[in-house]
Formats: C-alpha cells, structure tokens, sequence
C-alpha cells in the first residue's frame, strides 16, 4: 500500500505538471507556470474593478461623452471648405 508520503508525493508532481502546462501569451508578454496564474488572476481583478468603476459612473457618462465630444470638434481645426 501507498504510505501517506507517497499520495502527498504524488499529488504535487500532478500539480507541477498542470502550473507548467498554463501558459499566456499577449504580444510581447510571455507567462508559463505560476506567472501565467498571476497574470491571469490579476486580469481578473483589474476587470471587476473596471467594471465597478463604470457601473458607479453610469449615470454621468452620457454628459461625459457628450462634453468629450465637443472638445474634441473644439480642439481640431476648422474642415477646410471647397471654393465654390
């Protein structure tokens, strides 16, 4: 029979195998392992917070984007016009 320290054994070489398999790959950022789980957890977070964020702001974003907009057309100079 297998001694407790054979199962326990056996159990991390198996968790060993699955962190080196996860891999992430974005662009010029490359993760495997651990890292990867980090990375992937830490997108996790950043995007609930995001979303709190916009779901906090809700109701000002259609002034917001509305005063966005009109500086926009503000900051860009006048559309030069075909003589007529």
């Amino acid at each position: 029979m297998s001694t407790r320290a054979d199962i326990v054994k056996a159990v991390f070489r198996g968790l060993q195998r699955s962190y080196k398999s996860w891999s992430i790959e974005v662009g010029p950022l490359r993760a495997t392992g651990v890292p990867a789980i980090l990375i992937g957890a830490a997108g996790i977070v950043l995007a609930s917070g995001v979303t709190a964020a916009l779901v906090k702001g809700a109701p000002r974003l259609p002034e917001t984007l509305s005063e966005a907009r009109g500086l926009a057309e503000a900051l860009t100079p006048s559309p030069k016009r075909l003589p007529s």
